[in-house]
């Protein structure tokens, strides 16, 4: 039953004829867990906890940075360095006292998922990484939860519901992951500030429909939002028969290496923002991600890396070697700690012009590490034998070298 305070507090939801107190009190009893608590995921905690959703679980191992708060707008300045479940937990509390909240500071893992996603009734998948997302769709798939989707890059956002009876999962959508690198993050490409709040909040709308059971919801649909235009369109999503996990014939019945799975080698090429195709499958990849990961064990062969502290000692040193930096010219603009730019897009068209010796040094180097390694993974598979990839990239060395160099 609701107290006075909450029939006070939830009055315009009481008001509506589709909600009313039996949909308050639906609301009440139910459990969503928010997988990151970034960009997506703040305006969904905070709408989700205003609503009177009973219990919000909230999982992210990550602290809040200077760079976060042009979009993730739970956190202020105060909170860098502070872990972002941490905030959460603080700023939901003054929003709904009524709400559980349940932090969970951890990374999502193949061998945590089953476990915390089977605690709660839906799940809101609010991450950035390709690796994750696959993991959160399986989990859900295997777990019987449906997974309120929603990804974001630069201006354009989209928005679904996976892993619903009848319906479509991810992977019947994106059967397979972007090569590593071939698409940029948000930390690479950008995003605009006010995306995430927009998306994050039709995401929040999806699950509170999702719990009443009211309208139609976007299971069989993807929303597509470009904020440039403000077009909004909608595509529709078949089940896929043949999807691996929750077609007619699944093969995969367990969670698996999502990291190893999303980094499989392949040359550089260009990069392509997500599709706004009318077609019911679209070709082209999903809104960006962060980088899968900045482990060269990923890219096969064992890859050669330099510490920005060799490096730094290198230049002293004043040694002659190319620095080969694959960001993009924003990028630069923002973080320059010198070398030659040759955007990652461009290396199979430039680099035999720029390094036509394959035994001269050459040292890649990108934002963190992850991109520069694929290069230099598929460097060594053209014959180049004195590559090393820049273990961290600018940000490590901004930690450890110069620290008026931005961290982005």
């Amino acid at each position: 039953m609701l107290q006075p305070e909450e029939r006070a507090r939830y009055a315009r939801h009481l008001l509506l004829p589709q909600v009313g107190e039996e949909g308050q009190q639906r609301l009440k009893a139910a459990s969503i867990l928010i997988v990151g608590a970034g960009g997506l995921g703040a305006p969904l905690l905070q709408y989700l906890a205003a609503a009177g959703v009973g219990r919000i679980g909230i999982v992210d191992d990550d602290v809040v940075s200077l760079s976060n708060l042009q979009r993730q707008v739970l956190f202020g300045s105060p909170d860098v360095g502070r872990p972002k479940v941490d905030v959460a937990v603080e700023r939901l509390r003054s929003i709904n006292p009524h709400v559980i909240l349940e932090p969970h500071p951890i990374r999502l893992t193949p061998e945590n998922a089953i476990g915390l996603i089977s605690g709660y009734d839906l799940v809101a998948d609010g991450t950035d990484n390709f690796a994750t997302r696959y993991l959160v769709n399986d989990a859900c798939v295997l777990t019987g939860r449906p997974n309120i989707y929603a990804s974001i890059f630069r201006f354009d956002g989209q928005v679904s519901v996976f892993g619903a009876e009848d319906g479509p999962c991810y992977r019947c959508l994106f059967p397979d992951p972007p090569p590593p690198g071939t698409v940029p993050s948000c930390a690479e490409g950008g995003v605009l500030g006010v995306l995430p709040g927009l998306v994050g909040s039709m995401q929040a709308a999806e699950a509170i429909k999702w719990i009443l059971g009211l309208g139609e919801s976007l299971v069989g649909r993807l929303l597509l939002v470009d904020t440039l235009t403000m077009d909004m369109r909608i595509l529709r999503v078949p089940r896929d028969p043949a999807c691996p996990i929750c077609g007619e014939h699944p093969t995969i019945r367990e969670l698996q290496d999502y990291e190893a799975f999303c980094a499989a080698p392949t040359p550089p090429t260009a990069r392509t923002p997500a599709s706004t195709s009318d077609s019911a499958r679209p070709t082209t990849q999903p809104a960006s991600s962060e980088p899968v990961s900045s482990d060269p064990m990923f890219f096969g062969p064992r890859i050669p890396e330099i510490t920005v502290q060799q490096l730094h000692a290198k230049q002293q040193a004043g040694e002659e070697f190319l620095l080969l930096d694959v960001r993009q010219p924003e990028e630069q603009t923002i973080a320059h700690i010198g070398g030659t730019l040759v955007p990652m897009d461009q290396l199979p068209t430039r680099l035999p012009e720029l390094a036509p010796d394959q035994a001269a040094e050459i040292v890649v180097m990108c934002r963190s590490g992850s991109r520069s390694a694929h290069v230099v993974a598929w460097m060594m598979q053209q014959g180049y034998t004195n590559v090393f990839n820049l273990s961290g990239g600018t940000n490590a060395w901004s930690r450890n070298i110069d620290p008026s160099v931005p961290v982005y």
